[in-house]
């Protein structure tokens, strides 16, 4: 199988590009602006363990440079993308919206392009539990209405998978939306709240809990992501026949076309997560409480009957494991001790 790729030295890039390479059978393209949305250091040693791998390639290319991103199509014609390329996060798009324009909707047009063009098998992409915005009806279904979103991040992500419903209508392109539910792990975000919080209470810093912490979150860690993300990947979607227009499902199509929430399906108060953390570090967090952020979803809960009916998606790593791997990941990556 010969897959591509794009954002490959992110979190979950690198995570599903370490995961593809243990078939040997497979060779995967790895896109990756490397950018300084956070520090370059850490995409550059994620990219240190898969990099050098027979069967990796690794090009530095944006997505929204439309010419680069077709030399790659055509030098290798891919069977098939994961575009997990994007720019991320939601407070940070209130700030800089230009920035997820350009990565988010130019970027992803130019993917759906050359995937068009170079006749992809299947095309995966990164959408956002971020979508379901202001609904408040829990839990999340892939057949609730995702009309409201909070935050420019939410709507860029929201635009893709009606990007991605045109072209698999017109061109029959097969594609696939995987809203992602707050994915935590090793190699993570520095930008998300467990990596912020694990430093700043190493340091015997404040952590800045927004909503005064009355948020909950669908934390889903890393290896479950990426499992339920390659069990989706060789099995595109077909045209749902029994679509229909008049009571349309808003998760299928008559188009291949499908969209999946993957998660935990298991909300986690935003202070149990703290206390999880304050267990495996041996330490008290200093709280520093503080109002919802503007484009911030209070909760979120993802259902994943959908993906579990179609794709025997189940998800095995408990809050505490996986906080557990995160600070052990940590120490050792900054050489640091509790």
């Amino acid at each position: 199988m010969k897959y591509l790729v794009t954002g490959s030295a992110g979190f979950i890039g690198s995570h599903l590009c370490i995961s593809l390479l243990k078939n040997k059978k497979n060779k995967v393209i790895g896109l990756d602006n490397h950018n300084s949305y956070y520090e370059p250091s850490l995409k550059e040693n994620r990219l240190k363990q898969f990099k050098t791998n027979k069967n990796y390639t690794h090009h530095r290319v944006d997505i929204s440079n439309r010419k680069n991103l077709n030399k790659i199509f055509k030098r290798y014609k891919p069977e098939y993308v994961i575009n997990l390329a994007a720019q991320a996060g939601v407070r940070y798009s209130i700030e800089n919206p230009l920035s997820y324009i350009q990565s988010n909707i130019f970027g992803f047009t130019n993917i759906l392009e050359a995937c068009r063009h170079y006749k992809v098998k299947h095309l995966i992409y990164a959408s956002t539990s971020s979508v379901y915005g202001a609904n408040n009806d829990l839990p999340f279904t892939e057949n609730q209405n995702t009309n409201h979103p909070l935050s420019l991040y939410a709507a860029s992500k929201k635009a893709n998978e009606v990007m991605a419903h045109s072209y698999s209508h017109l061109y029959n392109l097969p594609t696939t939306g995987l809203r992602f539910f707050t994915v935590y792990g090793p190699w993570g975000r520095p930008d998300m709240a467990l990596f912020k919080f694990t430093k700043a209470m190493i340091k015997d810093k404040e952590i800045e809990v927004y909503n005064f912490g009355k948020h909950t979150r669908d934390f889903t860690y890393i290896s479950d992501i990426i499992n339920g993300l390659k069990k989706t990947l060789t099995r595109p979607p077909k045209k749902n026949i029994n679509w229909n227009g008049i009571n349309p499902n808003p998760a299928s199509s008559k188009a291949p076309w499908r969209i999946y929430n993957i998660g935990n399906s298991k909300p986690v108060k935003l202070l149990d997560y703290v206390s999880a953390l304050e267990k495996v570090l041996d330490k008290k967090a200093k709280i520093k409480y503080l109002p919802m952020q503007p484009g911030d979803v209070k909760d979120t809960y993802a259902s994943t009957k959908l993906l579990f009916k179609i794709h025997d998606y189940k998800p095995k790593t408990s809050v505490t494991k996986g906080v557990a791997n995160f600070v052990k990941w940590y120490l050792e990556y900054y050489n640091l001790k509790k």
